[in-house]
């Protein structure tokens, strides 16, 4: 695929990326990954155009959350940090992994948090149940859990944090959202550099990121807007959409690059 072509087609992923950001708080790689491997990208190389946007795409998003009230950020500083210790390592960790294995990993990870967020959601705790110390310790290590392995797979982690915020400490959905797109500033720009020293990020590679990044800053407006109007339940019932719609077209990627069809 010419990338003089791919770059006008970054230009429409990053608004509607961006909008998956504003509503669901993810970085937007579980829409970017998906599309572009559709155009039979490398794995590596849709990973790290999708990291280059979240840059862009939640700094935006976390200033308007900030700038409503809608962002905690006594919580999304510990999540933040974790963050961005895990995603430091984020070049390491897929340096190790092939293409395909990277498309089976990325698939693996989203089946597995899907099962856990659909199945899991009604035995959380409540808030007050859990004690300050204890609460800085499981957003710390959710971030850095996350900042690892969903950098290294080109998401944010929205998917990946949401069902640990809402198991151990009880958060709903729409609180998830905000934290998890503050998080994503730190290991987006943590797992940036890590992608830099590994040599994943070519200068055709940061002009698709860049115009992902700076297209999704419209849909992540629009996002938030639309996200305030949901009612908590239909807010859930459409991430549950989002994860079968990532899953699918994740599973088409990796059938194609094994010869299924």
């Amino acid at each position: 695929m010419e990338f003089e072509f791919l770059y006008i087609v970054c230009m429409f992923i990053g608004i509607i990326s961006g909008m998956a950001s504003g509503i669901f708080g993810l970085g937007g790689g579980i829409v970017i990954v998906p599309i572009l491997l559709t155009f039979n990208l490398s794995s590596h190389t849709a990973v790290a155009m999708s990291v280059l946007q979240m840059i862009f795409a939640s700094s935006f998003g976390s200033y308007i959350n900030y700038k409503k009230k809608n962002l905690d950020l006594k919580d999304g500083v510990f999540v933040g940090l974790g963050g961005l210790f895990g995603a430091s390592f984020s070049g390491e960790f897929i340096k190790m992994l092939s293409d395909t294995s990277l498309n089976a990993v990325f698939l693996c990870i989203n089946i597995i948090f899907f099962i856990k967020f659909v199945f899991s959601f009604k035995t959380t705790v409540k808030e007050s149940q859990r004690s300050e110390n204890f609460k800085k310790f499981i957003l710390f290590c959710a971030g850095a859990i996350t900042g690892l392995f969903a950098i290294s797979l080109g998401i944010g982690g929205g998917l990946l944090i949401t069902p640990i915020l809402a198991y151990f400490l009880g958060y709903d959905t729409k609180k998830t959202v905000c934290i998890s797109l503050f998080f994503i500033i730190f290991a987006s720009i943590a797992g940036t550099f890590s992608f830099f020293r590994q040599g994943y990020i070519s200068e055709k590679v940061l002009i698709g990121g860049i115009l992902i990044g700076i297209s999704s800053m419209l849909g992540v407006f629009l996002g938030i807007k639309l996200m305030e109007k949901i009612k908590l339940k239909s807010h859930r019932n459409a991430l549950i959409v989002v994860y079968i719609a990532s899953i699918c077209m994740t599973a088409n990627a990796l059938f194609k690059k094994l010869n299924f069809y």
